[in-house]
């Protein structure tokens, strides 16, 4: 089994961002368990099915297969074979994917490929439940948070950067519905692992949060 570096926290804390530093300079293959919700959701999405229809999202998790590789060093996410790379940002893409991780069909379809990955390589992977449930064992545990407020700033600033239009009061609203959501549902609940480290990213910088977890790693 390959060193394990698990980071959970709530959307927009900045664990993608993390995470891949984390991996490239360790030189550990990184796991984004958030894109491959996304890539369902995108999945759902095109089949016209709505984020209320959970039965449909049941029934057609189980003919979704879903793959990761690397370009270039840049992950490639695909469902049946169809690259959804550049949508898995897209905001309804992000609130269907808050909606089909609560049901636990759709987390145990993606549970096992996770798991295959985690046990063939040293890997960093970032999520909800990564040091709850999805990597029990593993070797380090963060739980990435930061104000609503802050992490509403920075998707404010990311989606204005793409030339976007947006509400920074909706984005906060909708950031703290996805935490309810998430932190309440039966599900493999978003929470802290007991042994995991908390960081606060409020007021650090990508460089010193990843300094932080690198500090952690033996």
């Amino acid at each position: 089994m390959g060193y394990q570096i698990a980071i959970d926290g709530p959307a927009g804390a900045g664990k993608s961002t993390i995470a891949r530093m984390v991996a490239r300079e360790k030189g550990y293959i990184y796991v984004d368990t958030g894109a491959m919700y996304r890539a369902l959701a995108v999945y759902f999405l095109d089949r016209g099915i709505l984020p209320k229809e959970t039965d449909r999202m049941v029934q057609a998790c189980r003919e979704a297969e879903i793959a990761v590789s690397y370009t270039q060093g840049r992950q490639q996410v695909y469902v049946n074979g169809k690259n959804v790379t550049e949508r898995l940002r897209e905001e309804r893409v992000g609130e269907m994917a808050s909606v089909c991780s609560s049901l636990p069909e759709v987390r145990e379809r993606l549970l096992e490929l996770q798991r295959s990955l985690a046990g063939e390589a040293d890997v960093v992977m970032d999520g909800r439940d990564i040091g709850t449930r999805i990597l029990p064992a593993a070797d380090v545990k963060v739980y990435l948070t930061a104000s609503a407020e802050t992490r509403a700033g920075r998707r404010y600033l990311e989606l204005k950067e793409k030339g976007i239009d947006c509400s920074l009061e909706e984005i906060a609203s909708d950031i703290r519905i996805r935490d309810e959501r998430d932190m309440t549902r039966e599900t493999s609940p978003l929470r802290q692992a007991e042994d995991a480290v908390r960081i606060d990213s409020s007021e650090m910088s990508v460089r010193e949060v990843a300094d932080a977890i690198l500090r952690l790693c033996k």
